[in-house]
């Protein structure tokens, strides 16, 4: 289930894909049985700050958000929302998920996702999606039609995720963007982020946002290996002269980065020289395929 009362500011422009917005955030809830809405309220504050050190594992010197920074941005009116599991009640369930946002220039029609996270006992319900939309939902009640946010493009599902399943664009590699953060899930590495751009009354989002499963990655005729795995699971370089390149990322880096923290260092700086490199020359990704690749194209030139 989903709350989105007490929102104003909708506009006739806006107003019908908001409401269909509103519509697919609710679906989306359901499917995931979970209760998803805003969080202003102290305690429910506190518990996204919980929820964050349980899945970072922080070192106790740099939390992912405290409560008091949380009660501040919800005070400010940027977005701070919580999915709750409708399987222990429809309001009193534990929290189970939670995404952060504020506004972002230009000022008030684009809004920065900063952290989106959840239990990992909920993985497969699709609770992340089910935060995602009705974070999209809210953004259009309030008549921004824009969210950007990070993701470690290393992670195989969350590029996936991100690229697939919401048709969000990527805009900008950002290498070692938070610095040496420490914690359970980036370890000692380097926080590389790919900068993503989810425009969210586009013909393609608005789709996903429906469920219409987008279209498998098509990869271009000439396609050439940028990066490869070895038998061993390293990377191994290859050529990026050509019309489209293929860049493999690791099956799971955060198990790499615990198992053999040599061979995830390598997996970074290869794909910071591939993929970053790419994108620097202007070239775009333009998929990201189940098993693994960034489909990458370059633009057409004169």
């Amino acid at each position: 289930m989903i709350d989105l009362s007490g929102e104003t500011n909708r506009t006739a422009d806006t107003g019908k894909v908001a409401e269909e917005a509103a519509v697919a955030a609710e679906s989306a809830a359901r499917a995931s049985r979970t209760t998803v809405r805003q969080l202003t309220e102290l305690a429910d504050l506190k518990a996204v700050e919980r929820l964050y050190e349980e899945i970072w594992q922080p070192d106790g010197s740099n939390p992912p958000l405290t409560s008091e920074l949380l009660r501040a941005l919800a005070k400010a009116g940027s977005y701070v929302g919580g999915a709750f599991d409708s399987d222990q009640g429809d309001q009193g369930g534990r929290l189970v998920g939670a995404c952060v946002g504020f506004f972002a220039p230009p000022a008030e029609r684009a809004l920065h996702s900063h952290i989106a996270a959840v239990a990992a006992e909920t993985h497969g319900r699709h609770v992340g999606y089910a935060l995602k939309l009705h974070q999209r939902a809210w953004a259009l009640r309030h008549q921004v039609t824009e969210i950007s946010w990070t993701f470690d493009p290393l992670v195989r599902r969350n590029a996936y995720f991100n690229l697939g399943k919401l048709a969000t664009a990527a805009t900008a590699y950002l290498p070692n963007f938070y610095g040496r953060m420490n914690d359970n899930i980036n370890g000692a590495d380097d926080t590389d982020r790919l900068l993503v751009t989810w425009r969210l009354d586009a013909p393609e989002v608005v789709a996903a946002c429906a469920g219409q499963r987008p279209a498998p990655a098509s990869v271009a005729a000439g396609a050439v290996p940028g990066l490869t795995v070895s038998p061993q699971g390293r990377p191994v370089p290859g050529t990026t002269e050509g019309p489209a390149v293929l860049v493999a990322v690791p099956g799971d880096i955060e198990e790499l980065r615990t198992t053999d923290p040599a061979c995830a260092a390598a997996w970074r700086s290869a794909l910071r020289d591939v993929l970053g490199g790419l994108l620097a020359d202007g070239a775009r990704i333009t998929g990201f395929d189940r098993a693994g690749w960034y489909i990458v194209e370059r633009r057409n030139t004169p």
